[in-house]
């Protein structure tokens, strides 16, 4: 496996997610979609720091923290799509126009 096979892979996880998040409908799969794209970014930071850093560990730490703030982003995230649920009873992003302004 080489650096341009982990490009690649991510490049395709990355238009997964955007694909993801133009066709979905849905609050939980438009989560999904960012989380996929943000593991495609770790993909690309591990692959650089394995391949081509002179100091991996460094290179390592970046996906650590994505990580963390991904965690941090998922748990407020899900906090509203559950608030948004038992106020609307549905989950579709295009019945929740009517929160503009």
């Amino acid at each position: 496996m080489t650096l341009s096979h982990c490009i690649v892979l991510a490049l395709i996880l990355c238009a997964i997610g955007v694909y993801g998040l133009l066709s979905r409908r849905n609050l939980i799969g438009l989560l999904l979609s960012v989380e996929v794209m943000l593991n495609g970014a770790n993909l690309n930071f591990a692959a650089f720091a394995h391949f081509r850093a002179t100091d991996p560990v460094a290179g390592a730490i970046f996906p650590v923290f994505v990580m963390a703030v991904s965690a941090c982003e998922m748990a407020v995230a899900l906090a509203i799509v559950i608030a948004l649920y038992r106020g609307r009873r549905q989950l579709d992003v295009r019945s929740l126009e009517e929160l503009r302004g």
